[in-house]
């Protein structure tokens, strides 16, 4: 099972960040990412649609004999991997905003967090909030419309950066320190959020620490590929292939799937 791939979904293009560290940290690991941009965003959903569509996702990535997958959806991650973990053989990652580094770190008691509705509202982030941030603010901002637009290919677009405005000045006028991404569209915005934030914000995102869990877990199961020849990876979505193109190397194509 070494050599069969890691299989990754999310509900668009933002996982790519996603598997951007995985590809650099597991450089000969094979891997099929699965973009259900037609779906997307999911934080509207609700938990019964959420899960519905991760199944379908997994389901997809099993038949194509991947040996473990990453759920790079915030959103998925906290609606529904308690359910794929319970029904499937194959090992799940998750991912969950990095509230607990950010809270552990803040020097003014204020962190702020970028999410969608879904994470938001899920009970695996109040319990992680609750965990880690009792005696901080945590000012939450759900980023209604960040991720149609990337998902149209109008990350740069004036549109981007109003929003961007609206959500991030209540959060700098708290006086936050540290900004958490909490969706896996979002670590494509930080070079726009730099330019808008104070220069001492710090912005976090869980990209290299779902790497390097996805690593540890391979290591556990004994599913490392031991292999040091050229990886097969594939990228698939439903969507406009375009928009996936111009986020991952020009040397990987991108195929269309009706599902």
């Amino acid at each position: 099972m070494s050599k069969q791939p890691i299989g990754i979904f999310d509900s668009g293009v933002g996982g790519t960040s996603i598997w951007k560290e995985i590809h650099a940290l597991m450089p000969y690991e094979h891997s099929i990412y699965l973009a259900d941009s037609k779906n997307a965003p999911y934080g509207p959903k609700g938990k019964k649609a959420i899960t519905e569509l991760s199944i379908k996702n997994t389901e997809y990535l099993i038949e194509q004999g991947c040996k473990i997958i990453v759920v790079a959806c915030n959103t998925a991650t906290t609606n529904a991997i308690d359910y794929l973990r319970a029904n499937y053989p194959v090992p799940f990652i998750g991912i969950e905003p990095a509230i607990k580094p950010a809270a552990l770190q803040t020097q003014t008691h204020a962190v702020g967090i970028l999410a969608t509705e879904g994470t938001l509202s899920s009970e695996l982030f109040h319990k992680t909030s609750l965990l880690f941030a009792k005696n901080i603010t945590v000012l939450e901002q759900t980023g209604d419309g960040i991720v149609e637009l990337i998902e149209t290919g109008q990350l740069h677009s004036e549109e981007m950066k109003t929003l961007l405005k609206l959500y991030l000045q209540p959060m700098i006028d708290a006086n936050i320190d540290y900004l958490v991404l909490g969706c896996t569209h979002y670590p494509y915005l930080i070079p726009i959020l730099i330019d808008l934030l104070p220069k001492h914000l710090k912005i976090i995102d869980s990209g290299q620490a779902v790497a390097k869990q996805t690593k540890s877990v391979l290591e556990q199961h004994a599913l490392l590929n031991a292999s040091t020849t050229t990886p097969n990876i594939k990228f698939f979505t439903n969507g406009n292939p375009q928009i996936m193109q111009s986020l991952i190397p020009e040397k990987f194509k991108v195929e269309t799937l009706d599902f």
